[in-house]
């Protein structure tokens, strides 16, 4: 049972580390846990779209993101589902970075994140601003696995982690805010760990 799946790794206490919001149990593995199946990704046709409340859209295939300045982030991760993943050293591309390039207009507020099999999460612009969020291709030196959104996803760490949406195709900054995929679905849309807003 994935269930089962879930639960290997943990530690079977309930954790006492500063680091863990309330509700989660840390965790040695990486769950996998998305919706549909694994895309089939070409380096030749993937492009990254940046559109919306922006001065100026951007549309960078593969070979222009992997030309973008490069960073690293050390950060935990939860899961709504309860566990949490510390430690983790993603490298990849800030979306500041990306903000300085399109230039977001004054009355842009949220981004919603539209990703392959038309999964959608959104989050406020500001919490997307956060120095620690990454477009990620790599974590703990090593590229990342289909399972775990190759070529590249995004890292938003403050919240939980159905915020950070797998297979990122673009990008949307938003005047107001709309609702995602597991948000229409009854997921809270604030996504707080320490809140944890889990559900509406």
């Amino acid at each position: 049972m994935w269930l089962d799946r879930l639960h290997e790794g943990w530690s079977g206490k309930e954790p006492k580390n500063p680091n863990v919001p309330p509700g989660q149990r840390v965790t040695t593995k990486f769950p996998v846990l998305h919706v549909g199946s694994i895309p089939h990704f070409d380096p030749e046709t993937w492009t990254l779209r940046v559109f919306g409340a922006v001065q100026k859209e951007l549309v960078l295939s593969y070979e222009d993101f992997l030309a973008l300045p490069r960073t690293k982030s050390r950060s935990d991760i939860h899961c709504v589902t309860g566990w949490s993943k510390l430690d983790n050293e993603w490298e990849g591309v800030s979306f500041r970075e990306l903000m300085k390039i399109v230039t977001p207009s004054l009355e842009a507020k949220y981004v919603m994140q539209h990703a392959e099999g038309h999964y959608t999460t959104s989050a406020p612009l500001a919490a997307l601003m956060e120095t620690d969020v990454l477009l990620a291709f790599r974590l703990n030196g090593a590229d990342l696995t289909p399972e775990h959104g190759w070529p590249l996803r995004v890292v938003v760490p403050k919240l939980y982690f159905w915020k950070s949406a797998k297979w990122l195709r673009s990008l949307e900054l938003m005047t107001r805010d709309r609702l995602g995929f597991w948000e229409e679905r009854g997921y809270n849309n604030e996504a707080d760990p320490w809140q944890e807003q889990r559900y509406s």
